[in-house]
């Protein structure tokens, strides 16, 4: 497969692209674009689709394999922790040992791939994101679906680019509107799709009208194979709340503020932990295989007895919103749920981080809402609406896209009139996440992928030269070693005559 193409435009053309309709020099070329785009959509939409439903029947399957077999409770929990860890155990040998680029969420390998730092050898990501993505989400890890989904799109947008070879910019074009249709299909938000390859992967994103159109022509056809699969309703059925009072908006800026410090931390904390299981396992397929068995067998029992511990959290979110407990019970399970998610995400785990954010923003919200219920009870008495705001803020401080987690959050909650409690709180998050510091999260993994990557070529390239120096000094080594040898057997020889003199 040829390597991905240089898109460094020349000075004073960038603009020109960028502004100019015809992307492709004849009309016949624009139109090809547009129905490979219409295609990837739809192919992404459908693996996406068989992604959640292998995920779900996988887990189940597991789950439930052992029942009629007659034997006690206690044996058969046994039975299924072993099972989560095999399957875990597999989903990260397959990772390790066939295609390395699909650990994680693979968004950042995405992000490097339109910036013409990687290439995405699509006949491997498909089919290993896909199996290994099944067994690791499905064993319990508190892990999502989305980012896989995205790398899914983006090779599945690669895999088609293959039939317009002749077109100089279309791998580029199809992988963001492959990406953005997998992000869609993950959510069951077109919008959201869009935006994210427009906000959050501006500065890879080559953006023009023709390439808008492609992505959202994309996303539409992503978004029509996943509803003829599971309905048209919203991923989360949560209430639909009021619109709260404007005297309450202070308490969302405070919110965002709160989640921007969070934030900043959480991508941190997510950097180093990664470092330090990189560190650990050191690409050593026996290291990498008893991690996922032994992350795999402690989430499989945490699914058993503590569900809330488990899997990525869309469930919890609509449990707690409808249901929420006391607010010391919320912020024991952010954390608990923090720790979780970071060495899930960290352990290099083909998965995403996308829906366990939204999960640790649910509970946070809503355990600051019960809280201002109390204090502010005239300003907002509904705590689920914090948690829909928290929702957001957290995924606009570690991503850095306020604008892509207002419009993700209302598409799966269906609260389009909370979009400006949503503004107060991702935009205050933004800022303070902007003020302390730091980068966006995906950003800062692929900025730390290719610094591993190098570090790792300059230890070799080293060790070569270290190789090469050793053999051109094996001549001087023998050479001074047959000096030395002749000089101590004339002192021998010496010796006894001066001996005989004295």
């Amino acid at each position: 497969m040829p390597k991905f193409p240089d898109f460094h435009f020349h000075p004073g053309t960038q603009l020109r692209l960028r502004l100019s309709s015809n992307y492709f020099t004849t009309h016949p070329d624009y139109l090809v674009l547009l129905a490979l785009s219409a295609l990837v959509g739809a192919i992404a939409g459908l693996i996406v689709s068989l992604f959640e439903i292998a995920i779900h029947f996988m887990a189940d399957y597991r789950i439930h394999y052992f029942d009629d077999l007659g034997l006690p409770a206690w044996i058969t929990a046994i039975l299924v922790i072993i099972a989560g860890a095999i399957v875990a155990a597999l989903g990260f040998w397959l990772t390790a040992r066939i295609a390395p680029e699909t650990s994680g969420s693979g968004i950042p390998h995405v992000e490097g791939a339109l910036d013409g730092l990687h290439d995405i050898r699509w006949w491997r990501v498909l089919p290993v994101k896909f199996i290994a993505g099944v067994c690791t989400i499905s064993s319990g890890m508190v892990l999502g679906r989305e980012g896989p989904s995205v790398q899914i799109g983006g090779a599945v947008g690669r895999m088609c680019a293959e039939a317009a070879k002749r077109f100089q910019y279309a791998p580029h074009v199809l992988t963001a509107s492959g990406a953005a249709a997998g992000l869609a299909a993950a959510f069951n938000a077109p919008l959201a799709g869009i935006l994210f390859i427009v906000e959050e992967m501006r500065p890879q994103f080559r953006y023009n009208f023709t390439s808008f159109k492609c992505i959202t022509l994309a996303t539409l056809m992503a978004t029509i194979v996943l509803r003829f699969f599971r309905g048209q309703d919203a991923v989360m059925d949560i209430p639909t709340f009021k619109i709260p009072p404007l005297a309450s908006l202070w308490l969302f800026v405070v919110l965002g503020i709160i989640f921007g410090i969070v934030g900043i931390y959480f991508n941190r904390w997510v950097l180093r932990a990664t470092a330090a299981f990189k560190k650990y396992h050191n690409h050593r397929l026996l290291r990498v295989t008893l991690t996922g068995a032994l992350f795999g067998g402690v989430f499989a029992f945490f699914q058993l007895y503590v569900p809330a511990l488990s899997g990525g959290g869309i469930a919890l979110i609509t449990d707690f919103v409808r249901e929420p407990m006391a607010w010391a019970i919320l912020v024991l399970l952010f954390a608990l749920r923090m720790l979780a998610t970071l060495g899930c995400f960290a352990s290099g785990a083909p998965g995403g981080v996308f829906a366990p954010m939204l999960a640790l923003g649910t509970l946070l919200g809503l355990a600051y809402g019960i809280i201002a219920a109390r204090l502010f009870p005239g300003l907002v008495a509904e705590p689920g609406v914090y948690a829909v705001a928290g929702m957001g803020a957290l995924f606009a401080a570690t991503v850095r896209a306020p604008v892509t987690g207002i419009v993700l959050v209302v598409e799966m909650t269906d609260n389009y009139q909370l979009i400006l409690p949503l503004l107060a709180t991702c935009l205050g998050a933004t800022f303070i996440a902007q003020a302390l510091g730091g980068s966006p999260l995906y950003s800062a993994l692929l900025q730390q992928s290719l610094a591993a990557k190098a570090a790792e070529a300059n230890a070799a390239a080293s060790v070569a030269t270290s190789d090469v120096v050793t053999v051109e000094a094996e001549p001087a080594e023998a050479a001074a070693t047959a000096v030395a040898a002749d000089v101590a057997l004339n002192n021998a020889e010496d010796q006894p005559d001066t001996a005989n003199k004295s």
